[in-house]
């Protein structure tokens, strides 16, 4: 019998799915909890949210860094001078914690080269500068049609080639969040709309304005995540346009808009989780760890731009704000366009301007360069005057009240942080869990004597994370060594064995030949050594005898003589100015020919002394002879067979005609080049310390047979 549910297509059972999950939240009243300190700045937050979301006259130059995202920098696919279309990707990622860039309009690339980036520190970045052609037009793109249709990882493709990445804090790539690894079960998705840092509003009119494809970015990635049992839009009590938007948009489907009470820093992903669940996201672990992903409002919207129309995350939603503006509002701008421009745009005045910061006065940050770009993470331009946010005052000595451990959203103990931030003591750090910081701003802002605490914490951090890294690396090459000495130790174990082998195998041939001695071969081999021997000893002795020594002494001294006379010539005819140079010269030469008469008086003495030798016998003087022979026989007779065999070659070549001769000679270095090869494979196999030499001579004999080889075809082209 077949169960009714089984009757059922999987769009049905989907929907069934849905309306029973629609009807669990609505019998369910989500109660939001509270965190652990918090703060209450003044909100600032009705100055740019008088006007629609508008735009700006594109910029004449593009800044695009490659890098605007947690991860590996981006790798250009873009040269100079080429021509791009907006949406085109221009750079490559690197990795799997990356995000491609695309180009924000049409134009032409100017500039691949260190850039000013918003950045807390200042540094340039590698950028491509992009002259704008004043069309914007768009390449060609590739919406999905129907996305519950396509397979999970297709979507998670499309959107990582969309270089879609958080649009509410640093930047994570958005494929590698909703992709958790060490497959955790995702029940919670949250949708981050709280925004809660003073004076920013982007997510807020992006929620009145946008809210349908927020919702339809919601949509994808419930169905990315398989449909999570909770889907939660948070949202502060203080935006209540975008909370009726977001209602509204919400009708029909299971995504519920919690709204809670205000209060910094409540749109921190783990403050928010723990608003809207209760759960709380173990030390320097991530949302998937207690099941749960969160996105930004702004993440959803784009991608949901990205799949239904195909289009990269080439632009964003920006606060742009402050006093010294003339108009303060939200623009939908183009990333890359310089922050002088949009200030220009909305009539700065620079002499009122105190600084330009990025992000909100809580957790932004100053820059000094306005040639700095918009980028993927930029959610609020801020441009005050002095009297609107003047400069802090001077740091004073902690007074240990304790009203930053209470106001720390993250529970912990910012007094002691910097106390051993200030004292670089990173193992404390660590244990008192710097990493959970998130850099909020809350300490500082209640401190009463005005130290800058999240600016310890934040240099701590980046001197833990170098430090993490420079031992990573030590130990990585480290590794590499440990490797390369085994392999050499292996190497050197390997040859010392082929050697003993070799070693081994000659003395049991050398034993052999010993033991078998009544063979004919190896008594006529002792026969001829002995001979041989006793020949050179005989020769031996006489090159010492007596009369060897009194010969040699009358040719030195014949050759000290001829030696003095030149030197006396040369000093007659020398001028002045070479004469000292030749008298010391004859007389050292005169010296030498005293020396040598000295010894042949000495040489005399001594034959006169020794006794006469016998006379050999005619057998002597023939086994004497034959020794000679023996010893010189073999390379005689080699010798002399080379030099007939070249005889008969060269007398074989004075025969032929050029194109033999070459023919000939390309077979012998053919052969040569062989037997080259052969000794090199050999000198490789044994690790033979003069394998570069047999390579070097193998390279040049090869060119010289390629050249003949080449002289070979020109002439039969011919």
């Amino acid at each position: 019998m077949t169960h009714p549910q089984e009757r059922l297509s999987a769009s049905e059972r989907r929907q069934a799915r849905e309306a029973r999950l629609i009807a669990r939240e609505q019998a369910r009243e989500l109660k939001p909890n509270d965190f652990h300190g918090g703060v209450h700045p003044p909100e600032n937050k009705h100055q740019s949210t008088g006007e629609p979301i508008g735009t700006i006259p594109l910029a004449e130059d593009f800044i695009v860094p490659l890098n605007q995202h947690i991860g590996a920098t981006a790798i250009p696919l873009v040269k100079l001078g080429d021509d791009v279309l907006k949406g085109q990707k221009i750079a490559e990622a690197d990795g799997p914690v990356s995000c491609p860039v695309h180009a924000p309009t049409s134009g032409k690339v100017v500039a691949i080269e260190p850039m000013a980036v918003p950045h807390p520190s200042g540094i340039l970045a590698d950028c491509i500068q992009i002259r704008a052609d004043g069309r914007d037009q768009w390449c060609t793109l590739a919406p999905v049609e129907d996305f519950r249709s396509r397979d999970a990882d297709e979507l998670l493709e499309k959107i990582r080639e969309c270089g879609i990445a958080g649009m509410g804090g640093a930047g994570f790539p958005t494929a590698v969040k909703l992709n958790p690894r060490g497959g955790a079960e995702i029940d919670t998705l949250i949708i981050n709309g709280t925004e809660c840092e003073p004076y920013i509003t982007a997510d807020d009119m992006l929620m009145r304005e946008r809210a349908d494809e927020i919702i339809g970015g919601v949509q994808i990635l419930a169905h990315l995540l398989d449909e999570p049992e909770r889907v939660l839009i948070g949202i502060e009590d203080n935006k209540p346009e975008a909370i009726a938007a977001m209602r509204q948009a919400a009708e029909g489907t299971r995504f519920h808009v919690v709204v809670f009470p205000t209060k910094y820093p409540s749109g921190g992903e783990k403050q928010l989780i723990e608003i809207l669940t209760g759960r709380e996201v173990p030390n320097e672990g991530l949302p998937a760890n207690v099941g749960i992903v969160c996105q930004n409002v702004g993440t959803a919207r784009a991608v949901y731009r990205a799949i239904t129309l195909g289009e990269p995350l080439v632009s964003r939603v920006t606060t742009v704000v402050g006093e010294s503006l003339a108009r303060s509002r939200n623009i939908e701008v183009p990333l890359g366009t310089p922050i002088r421009h949009i200030l220009d745009c909305h009539g700065i005045d620079r002499k009122q301007l105190q600084r330009i910061i990025i992000g909100g006065p809580m957790m932004g940050y100053t820059i000094e360069d306005e040639s700095a770009p918009v980028v993927k993470t930029t959610n609020c331009i801020l441009a005050p005057t002095y009297k609107e946010l003047p400069p802090p005052p001077p740091a004073q000595a902690c007074i240990r009240c304790g009203l930053c451990a209470e106001a720390c959203p993250a529970s912990l103990l910012p007094q002691q942080l910097y106390w051993y931030a200030r004292a670089e003591d990173r193992e404390k750090l660590q244990a008192y869990n710097l990493f959970d910081c998130i850099e909020c701003g809350a300490c500082s802002y209640v401190c009463p004597s005005s130290i800058p605490l999240v600016q310890y914490y934040r240099a701590a951090k980046g001197d833990i994370r170098e430090a993490r890294a420079e031992k990573e690396k030590a130990d990585r090459a480290r590794e590499r060594f440990e490797f390369r000495k085994l392999r050499m130790e292996k190497a050197e174990q390997e040859k010392e064995a082929k050697r003993l082998a070799r070693k081994k195998a000659a003395e049991e041939a050398r034993k052999q030949r010993e033991t078998n001695t009544d063979s004919p071969a190896a008594q006529a081999a002792k026969q001829e050594a002995d001979v041989v021997a006793a020949a050179l000893a005989r020769v031996k002795a006489k090159q010492a005898s007596p009369e060897q020594q009194l010969a040699r002494a009358q040719r030195t001294l014949t050759s000290a003589e001829h030696r003095v006379e030149r030197m006396r010539t040369k000093l007659a005819e020398a001028d002045e100015a070479q004469q000292a140079q030749l008298a010391a010269q004859l007389k050292e030469a005169e010296l030498k020919l005293q020396d040598a008469r000295n010894k042949l008086a000495e040489a005399e003495k001594l034959a006169a002394a020794a006794p006469q030798p016998a006379e050999s016998s005619p057998a002597e003087k023939a086994e004497e002879r034959e020794a000679r022979l023996s010893v010189a026989g073999a390379s005689s007779s080699a010798a002399n067979a080379a030099i007939e065999k070249a005889k008969a070659a060269a007398a074989a070549r004075a025969n032929m005609d050029p194109a033999e001769k070459l023919a000939t000679e390309i077979e012998a270095l053919e052969k040569r080049v062989q037997k080259a090869q052969a000794r090199l494979d050999k000198a490789r196999a044994d690790d033979d310390p003069n394998t570069a030499a047999f390579e070097t001579a193998l390279g040049k004999m090869q060119e010289k047979l390629d050249a003949k080889r080449a002289e070979q075809s020109g002439g039969q082209q011919e």
